[in-house]
């Protein structure tokens, strides 16, 4: 099997042609448990998602969670499926096509806008496949998690290089690290708030809950826990919160080990069990709601702040298709795109002398 893959025809005096690739985490295709084992085989045997050695983890993998989790699994997506499908993918699918529209406006050279999924459909290889045979000499690669963790968008920078070790005339990439603390980001989330509270009434707590990562991350210098907090310090900065009014926490706990704290459930029910009666939840750390907001937050968490003794719930909708979210997207893709995106010469004699050398050139070929 050859190592490179074939390479997309070439003709001299194209203009450089720029691709936008938005990666979320990805999602099984269908609320089954064979769709979830697919998924959940390629998720859970990421060594940036476990860190486990492989002789010992291979044999939990194998012979314990993918014979009992995904049933369970499968439950859980079936319960916030809808007739478009899993909400990640379709809110992804949406962001995409969002940005390409306003990308376009106003440009002579379009812009070519895809998603993809770092585990799932669309594969991160396949759409980045299609940018090259679309003629795409430039990709910009936008991982959709605001904070950087190296399970995240260190896992979808591995990607990207195992794809390039296929091509032999690589397209020139640059990779979008975080925007944590981005003020337009920061801004939509805090409108997203501040409209809730206009339909639903302020609580007496908002609990800002971010996805776990296991603790040795933070103490082997991963920077997430820091960039989950500088996000929750400039949203409470925006809502001009008092320390008291809110707090941070950390969702999704798999395994024994312990994970970043103070959890999310735990943190509900001892608010609760103290005398709050309405608190407000949000996930700064998801653009797009999915299975941890919708069943974990919106359900379960739900549930056991009621059971525990609170009264009333409100779960703030992650940013999805906002337009404040999707011109801070724009704004995000221009400056990390930055001169790709300068309007091509359209000076006459430029423009000739650019056909005559690929004419040239084309006929020495």
């Amino acid at each position: 099997m050859p190592r490179f893959k074939p390479e997309p025809p070439f003709r001299h005096g194209t203009a450089p042609k720029v691709g936008v690739l938005l990666v979320n985490l990805g999602t099984p295709d269908a609320p089954t448990p064979s769709a979830l084992r697919r998924y959940l085989k390629e998720f859970l045997s990421d060594p940036r998602v476990v860190e486990i050695p492989r002789l010992v983890w291979w044999p939990i993998l194998n012979g314990i969670i993918l014979n009992t989790r995904p049933k369970k699994s499968a439950l859980k997506y079936a319960s916030v499926w809808d007739r478009d499908g899993s909400p990640l993918a379709v809110h992804t699918q949406r962001q995409a096509k969002l940005l390409r529209g306003y990308l376009g406006q106003n440009r002579q050279q379009p812009i070519e806008v895809l998603h993809a999924m770092r585990y799932g459909n669309p594969s991160m290889p396949a759409q980045l496949d299609a940018m090259r045979a679309a003629g795409c000499t430039r990709i910009l690669v936008v991982p959709l998690y605001p904070q950087y963790a190296g399970s995240t968008t260190g896992s979808v920078a591995d990607a990207l290089a195992s794809w390039m070790q296929g091509c032999r005339n690589l397209p020139e990439l640059r990779l979008v690290r975080a925007f944590a603390d981005d003020d337009a980001y920061v801004a939509a989330l805090a409108a997203s708030v501040r409209e809730h509270w206009q339909r639903s009434g302020r609580a007496e707590r908002l609990v800002m809950s971010f996805h776990g990562v296991p603790r040795y991350t933070l103490d082997r210098g991963d920077p997430y826990h820091c960039e989950c907090h500088k996000t929750a310090r400039r949203l409470a900065e925006a809502l001009a919160l008092k320390p008291e009014d809110y707090v941070l926490t950390f969702q999704s706990r798999f395994g024994r080990a312990e994970w970043l704290q103070p959890y999310t459930e735990p943190t509900l029910q001892a608010l609760a069990k103290a005398g709050v009666k309405k608190v407000d939840v949000i996930c700064p750390g998801f653009v797009s709601d999915c299975l941890e907001t919708l069943e974990e937050i919106a359900m379960e968490c739900k549930h056991a702040f009621i059971a525990a003794g609170g009264e009333q719930f409100g779960y703030v909708p992650c940013l999805n298709e906002r337009d404040d979210w999707i011109r801070a997207l724009v704004a995000l893709v221009e400056r990390q795109a930055g001169d790709w995106l300068a309007a091509p010469a359209t000076d006459p004699t430029q423009l000739a002398l650019a056909a005559q050398r690929a004419a040239k050139l084309g006929a020495q070929n």
